[in-house]
């Protein structure tokens, strides 16, 4: 594991989303704590976007996004809890080459042990979707930052060093 780790890229290109009814640039306090965190580490921004919580419109943009060989990864934020206008994670389940459900599970226990019970409503993901690595988390402040600092930021590099290794000859990778 150690290894992998040391030859995962040190600086990425993520695009990150806001998938909201209500947000705007100026009032997106959750997507803005995504991109100060992915720059303080070294990561660059290769587009941001606030798009209302519409399927048709997040697959649209991953899908356009996903063709560029710079951009490594996509964080979302918003969209994952249960109420009717919550279809963020409906939008990229569908459309994901590869689910790691881990990182709900683990994303979850997190949450679990500061707000308690209530973290049973998220449906945060992550996978990959055309060797891209996609990670979806709730838009509150808080399930940003505890996302981040604890899961995104620490293992992103080597998530994307994963997507992006090729199998040894005559192997697949497990």
């Amino acid at each position: 594991m150690k290894e992998h780790k040391a030859r995962a890229l040190r600086s990425l290109s993520c695009y990150v989303i806001t998938a909201s009814d209500t947000r705007t640039e100026r009032t997106d306090e959750s997507g803005k704590a995504i991109i100060r965190m992915l720059k303080d580490a070294g990561h660059t921004i290769a587009g941001y976007s606030i798009l209302k919580d519409e399927p048709v419109h997040i697959r649209r943009l991953i899908r356009r996004e996903a063709r560029r060989k710079d951009l490594h990864a996509f964080i979302i934020n918003g969209g994952t809890g249960i109420s009717s206008r919550d279809s963020t994670f409906d939008a990229i389940e569908g459309i994901m080459d590869k689910k790691l459900p881990g990182f709900g599970e683990l994303f979850r226990w997190l949450s679990y042990q500061e707000i308690g019970t209530a973290a049973i409503m998220s449906r945060s993901t992550a996978g990959v979707f055309k060797g891209k690595v996609i990670i979806s988390v709730p838009g509150s402040l808080n399930a940003v930052k505890l996302a981040m600092k604890k899961i995104i930021l620490p293992e992103l590099p080597h998530m994307v060093a994963e997507v992006s290794r090729k199998p040894a000859c005559g192997r697949h990778n497990t």
